[in-house]
């Protein structure tokens, strides 16, 4: 299985416009982070996990010519507003499959009713496979997804284990009956979002104190805000096994 990080960066993305934060103003390719957002790929098979405003610029930076289908973790626009830029898959494949909470699918179809519309349907607009997500474990690929519930604040939220690798961002709460799905991982990412608390994502402290109870082999940070710091400084004092995701990092699993 191989992982690509298409996007690190928190809902403004980095840098931020017009900020002068000096972390903003970094040179270092690694201190750029678009949205958040995974492409997973095994086999055959290509899945994305979010795509939010900066998908077609990462779909074209990762070279990605196909993809099976995308999981959603929530419908906050950092995590949905791409949805359009399927259209070039569409137009090659047909309907790409969709995954999401009921509530997300329906937030979906609110913000891109076109795509959805099944009279008089605009002839250049795509179409989906609607596959609403219970917290049941389901197929995609010959793979087992195992959906882990969490809370955003009070919002529901799903991060997704696929075989030893697991992916969970915009956690603030993750229940101990949840963590028990998290058990025996190679890789874990986990949202990590700056040192001070935050009401609604894990601060840096938090983050690690999650990858202690979960204990994987390896974890990694994304949803990354500018306020964490320099990439290479923040990297210096993390524990051994505990790396900060950067754009384009990819991991083999």
């Amino acid at each position: 299985m191989k992982v690509t990080f298409l996007g690190t960066g928190t809902s403004q993305g980095i840098p931020v416009i017009g900020s002068r934060h000096p972390v903003c103003l970094s040179s270092n390719p690694k201190d750029k982070r678009l949205r958040v957002s995974v492409l997973v790929e095994w086999e055959n098979y290509s899945y994305v996990i979010d795509c939010g405003p900066d998908f077609r610029q990462q779909m074209l930076r990762a070279k990605c010519t196909k993809i099976d289908g995308i999981l959603f973790t929530h419908e906050h626009a950092d995590h949905v507003m791409g949805l359009d830029d399927i259209r070039p898959f569409f137009f090659r494949q047909g309907n790409i499959d969709i995954y999401g909470h009921k509530r997300v699918i329906q937030a979906l179809e609110r913000t891109f009713s076109y795509i959805f519309e099944t009279e008089n349907k605009y002839p250049g607009a795509p179409s989906v496979n609607e596959q609403y997500i219970d917290g049941s474990p389901f197929k995609i690929g010959g793979l087992e997804v195992i959906p882990i519930n969490g809370l955003h604040n009070q919002l529901q939220v799903y991060g997704f284990r696929f075989d030893r690798f697991a992916y969970l961002t915009d956690m603030k709460t993750v229940e101990d009956s949840e963590i028990k799905k998290l058990q025996h991982l190679d890789v874990l990412v986990v949202n990590a979002l700056r040192e001070e608390p935050h009401i609604s994502h894990f601060n840096l402290e938090e983050a690690l104190n999650f990858i202690d109870k979960v204990k994987p082999k390896k974890a990694f940070l994304t949803h990354i805000s500018h306020h964490m710091g320099f990439h290479d400084e923040v990297q210096q004092k993390l524990p051994q096994n505990v790396y900060l995701a950067y754009d384009n990092l990819q991991i083999t699993i």
